[in-house]
């Protein structure tokens, strides 16, 4: 395996059990990880202090939230970066996957039981449509 591990994450407890999972698997595999937030909102903001201007979008938001997790993770020996990426969780996912050419995606279990597993998931989406290995960590608090 040469290609790099993708993790997705949302800021939840749940996802950062993933990306845990994820930054082990790329340490025991040597290869990077990518931590990655998705995010729906194309619209841009402006915010104004005193004579200052920031344009702030939701990629901005969605990049902020993986370089929080990336900081809880670094590791010596392991090459680890942030990312975002537009569209629905699990789309936006497979995405970055085949741009970056990941060998595997991992994504948490948090919502695969019940009746929520019947009406989908990111998870279920990911295993069933991404080009690449999807290794669906167990996220259950423990």
């Amino acid at each position: 395996m040469t290609g790099p591990i993708v993790v997705g994450v949302d800021g939840s407890p749940t996802a950062q059990r993933a990306a845990q999972k994820a930054r082990d698997l790329a340490l025991r595999l040597g290869v990077p990880l990518h931590v990655v937030s998705a995010h729906t909102d194309a619209t841009i903001e402006h915010v104004n202090s005193g004579s200052d201007q920031w344009v702030v979008s939701g990629a901005d938001n969605a990049l902020y939230i993986a370089e929080q997790v990336v900081k809880g993770l670094r590791t010596p020996g392991l090459k680890i970066q942030a990312g975002a990426a537009h569209g629905k969780p699990s789309e936006a996912l497979i995405d970055y996957a085949e741009k970056t050419d990941a060998e595997m995606i991992v994504v948490g279990n948090q919502r695969l039981r019940g009746a929520k597993r019947v009406l989908g998931s990111v998870a279920n989406s990911v295993s069933h449509n991404a080009g690449c290995d999807v290794y669906i960590a167990n996220t259950n608090a423990e």
